[in-house]
């Protein structure tokens, strides 16, 4: 409805301005089928566009064009205010083809008659926002866990005779799935028993297949292990007759998923059903936030930079056009950071031209609050998508590769044992941050816990990251990282010249460094220190200041890598801005 009042005033300026009388053959036909056909609309519209004269053919067209526009914008807005609208499906735009048709044929006749320079002006700038936006002005992606349609296909198995496909290997699952993508027969009768999760699943496909399919751009599949998963939202989309189905997107999030990635998209690459599906072109989404949460910051940001580039070499394999989508966060704990240096540091190859990337609640306001705001934020993707095409980051030595994989080893057995072995952490989690009290606020589209009961492995990332962001303590960001310049400089003493070596030539590691002595500059070890003695037992006390040696530790270690004296040294503005900010969050 938006769509259609914005482009309506636009139509009306382009009626305005293209007022001439000669045109093509095909668009005078075109014209004077139009006058001839209707004026039912005119009621509408004030005296002047009454009477389009039949010798101004554009503003015959445009007028067409114009009435559409108003019976989609009024019968969009009875469909939301009441469900009903008289106003017949034909009268109004269903697709956006069929809203450029009549636009493009202007366009043609323009050129064709030598007004190109006319064509090409704000007649062409419309083409392009109707192109870029469509009748939605956003594309809605689908985004749902993968065990969500096991579920699903578990109760169509079962109600089939024919087994749990919850219980079946991977191999089994595959076979089954290609057999019915294959065939004909329909899976989904009305005796189907269904529980409410799988109802809630099913009632999605059927929107899906009900709406106008430029509503939709992607269907995501969050926790995704395998190429069954793929196949399985395939499979409901046909179920549910969806006739233009969505690209489906695998979201690879946890460590594991992540180092098995690579294998994941060659198996699914290799199933010839769905190298026709998709004709060449595969997106991938990888999940900065449960990855980091699963392993740290230090092992997550290196696993996802491995896994990027072993997925663009299985694309070229198999002759396919690779997407990367990248589901960062707005905190650095969550894969945010500043987006030029966000873009430069991924691996060569990973972006040719192309990227998908989350922007975050917390952060739309800063990123697209105002026009100027808006316009600098898509100048710093584009900029740096071109400069990282035309100017590739260099790969990493053979020695830093080796050195990244024994860090990222001992990063992430200090963080599990802290976070998920350590009995005393998740009481004093609990005890030492807002966590409990997030559930309870109405601040997040979805429940901070992904199980109502469990420990950390339930919690979902937004509070878990947010958690410690209140205390100025940031854990989830810097844990890890001590361990691991500890370990490298205690093996090898020479390993220090390696790692400054990293941090000046490689952007990779030269930004994970420079983020990680960002977040310490906003953090706080004497604040948490507060929330300890205000709200923390007296028999878990001991454990906060040993995490908070470990935070002193792991800053002066970083400072060290980095070659530098004090916290940003190497960013006197960024230190400057934060200065001046730190009394009015501290007092």
């Amino acid at each position: 409805m938006m769509a259609a009042n914005l482009y309506f005033s636009q139509i009306e300026e382009l009626m305005f301005e293209l007022s001439m009388w000669r045109c093509n053959d095909e668009l005078r036909v075109r014209a004077e089928e139009l006058h001839r056909a209707s004026r039912k609309a005119a009621k509408h519209y004030i005296e002047f566009w009454k009477q389009i004269p039949p010798n101004e053919p554009y503003r015959v067209i445009l007028g067409y064009v114009r009435d559409k526009l108003y019976y989609t914008r009024e019968r969009s807005r009875h469909l939301l205010t009441t469900g009903f609208s008289e106003i017949p499906e034909d009268s109004a735009f269903t697709n956006v083809e069929e809203f450029l048709e009549p636009l493009e044929l202007c366009y043609r006749s323009l050129c064709a008659c030598g007004d190109k320079t006319i064509a090409d002006g704000s007649l062409l700038d419309f083409l392009r926002q109707v192109s870029t936006f469509g009748l939605s002005l956003v594309k809605l992606d689908i985004r749902q866990e993968s065990e969500r349609h096991t579920d699903v296909l578990d109760a169509i198995t079962t109600h089939l005779g024919i087994g749990s496909y919850r219980e079946w290997p991977e191999e089994k699952r595959q076979g089954w799935l290609l057999s019915e993508l294959r065939g004909k027969r329909p899976l989904l009768g009305p005796d189907l028993p269904q529980t409410e999760e799988v109802a809630d699943v099913l009632g999605t496909f059927h929107v899906l297949a009900e709406l106008p399919p430029d509503s939709f751009g992607a269907y995501i599949i969050s926790m995704a292990t395998a190429p069954s998963d793929v196949l399985a939202v395939e499979l409901l989309q046909r179920e549910c007759h969806v006739r233009h189905p969505l690209r489906v997107v695998p979201l690879f999030e946890k460590l594991a998923d992540l180092e098995a990635a690579p294998a994941a998209v060659a198996r699914l690459f290799s199933v010839d059903w769905y190298m026709d599906r998709i004709n060449g072109k595969q997106e991938v989404m990888i999940g900065y936030s449960d990855s980091g949460k699963d392993a740290g910051r230090l092992s997550a940001a290196w696993q996802l930079y491995k896994a990027q580039e072993e997925l663009v070499q299985v694309a070229k394999r198999y002759g396919v056009k690779l997407t990367m989508f990248h589901g960062r966060g707005g905190t650095v704990g969550r894969g945010g950071g500043p987006t030029h240096l966000a873009i430069l540091s991924q691996p060569p190859d990973t972006i040719n031209g192309s990227l998908r990337v989350t922007v975050q609640g917390e952060v739309i306001e800063h990123s697209f609050g105002e026009e100027h705001l808006c316009f600098r934020t898509l100048q710093r993707f584009t900029a740096a998508t071109l400069e990282h095409g035309m100017h590739p980051p260099v790969s990493p030595k053979p020695e830093w590769r080796a050195l990244m994989d024994e860090l990222a080893v001992v990063a992430t057995e200090e963080y599990r044992s802290i976070v998920f072995r350590e009995p005393r952490f998740v009481e004093y989690f609990r005890s030492a941050t807002p966590e409990t009290e997030y559930g309870r606020m109405n601040i997040g589209s979805r429940p901070s816990k992904r199980k109502p009961s469990g420990g950390i492995e339930s919690l979902r990332a937004i509070p878990w990251i947010f958690a410690w962001t209140q205390t100025r303590f940031h854990l989830p960001v810097w844990l890890g990282f001590g361990a691991a310049f500890k370990h490298a400089m205690k093996k090898d003493i020479r390993n220090i010249q390696t790692l400054r070596e990293m941090y000046n030539e490689w952007p990779f590691f030269r930004v994970t460094l420079d983020l990680l002595e960002m977040v310490f500059a906003k953090g706080d070890p004497g604040i948490a220190g507060l929330y300890d003695e205000l709200l923390v037992a007296d028999d878990l006390k001991p454990f906060g200041e040993q995490l908070r040696n470990n935070y002193v530790d792991t800053q002066q270690l970083l400072l060290q890598v980095a070659g530098h004296k004090e916290i940003l040294e190497g960013d006197p503005y960024l230190k400057q801005r934060l200065r001046l900010r730190d009394p009015y969050i501290t007092t």
